[in-house]
């Protein structure tokens, strides 16, 4: 387990990063804060070293989206119907960005997550690769195809 001090500069660090990547795939802040909670219970419960920041930051990353699915998948959610709609997000986005936020936030999860992490978190696909556990290739491929569908929906040329 670590420590106290461990936990809250980790939390300090990185909590803005794991509440956008939990708001982003579940669209509603109590549930964004249920698993965020999670996140970093886990995190503080963690026993194996980290070796450098990135692995540290790599691994929450990991962990936020799973449990973002795990909770997405809970038998809970699926029969139930959510209070909060992307109408919350579209409040506080600014007016030109909110075509392409919803865009994205409507494209398959396997497209949206490589989307995510490359254009609003800024890592490269190799990167992205690690921390989802795919061929670097594959992040290549899936960005070119996530692109395609934000241009289709967005009927636009200005994606890329």
């Amino acid at each position: 387990m670590l420590s106290e001090e461990k936990v809250n500069d980790a939390i300090e660090k990185y909590a803005d990063m794991v509440k956008r990547i939990c708001f982003y795939h579940l669209k509603n802040p109590t549930d964004t804060e249920d698993v965020f909670q999670n996140v970093f219970l886990k995190y503080m419960l963690h026993d194996a070293p980290f070796f450098d920041e990135e692995h540290e930051k790599a691994w929450l990353i990991r962990v936020a989206i799973n449990a973002c699915k795990d909770h997405l998948k809970s038998f809970f959610r699926r029969n139930t119907i959510p209070l909060e709609h992307l109408e919350e997000i579209a409040a506080t986005t600014p007016e030109d960005h909110r075509d392409v936020l919803e865009a994205v936030l409507s494209l398959p999860v396997r497209y949206k997550d490589p989307i995510y992490l490359h254009y609003y978190e800024g890592y490269t696909a190799s990167e992205i690769g690690r921390i989802l556990g795919k061929k670097e290739n594959t992040v290549y491929s899936l960005l070119s195809r996530g692109r395609k569908l934000l241009k289709e929906k967005l009927g636009g040329d200005g994606i890329e």
